[in-house]
């Protein structure tokens, strides 16, 4: 297994993996139709492994895992192209969590 990562570290990972293209990112409405794309294939492996539809036996082997993985590139992908840093919007939102829903739920505790 190679080593943990922080969202900084997989963010400047990504960065350089699409700065060697001249291409470079695309359009925030291009990554939103793959972000839903992404989405829609993970539904699919949710629904193969978990719900009632079984995959066709000539279905390529596609796993959640790789799905989740796929939608995290994405989400990078679209955090770098608008220059957001996803663990500062990460911290700011558990904070929101931890604040309004803080007695939403019924603690285990």
């Amino acid at each position: 297994m190679e080593k943990e990562l922080t969202i900084k570290e997989m963010q400047k990972i990504v960065d350089d993996y699409i700065g060697q293209f001249k291409e470079g990112y695309f359009s925030p409405l291009a990554l939103m139709a793959r972000l839903t794309e992404e989405a829609g294939e993970l539904a699919r492996e949710v629904n193969h492994y978990h719900g009632e539809k079984p995959k066709r036996k000539d279905e390529p082997h596609n796993t959640i895992d790789m799905e989740l993985a796929d939608i995290m590139f994405i989400l990078v992908c679209f955090a770098n192209s608008l220059n957001i840093d996803l663990e500062e919007a990460f911290h700011q939102m558990m904070n929101k969590f931890n604040t309004r829903d803080a007695n939403r739920w019924t603690k285990k505790y």
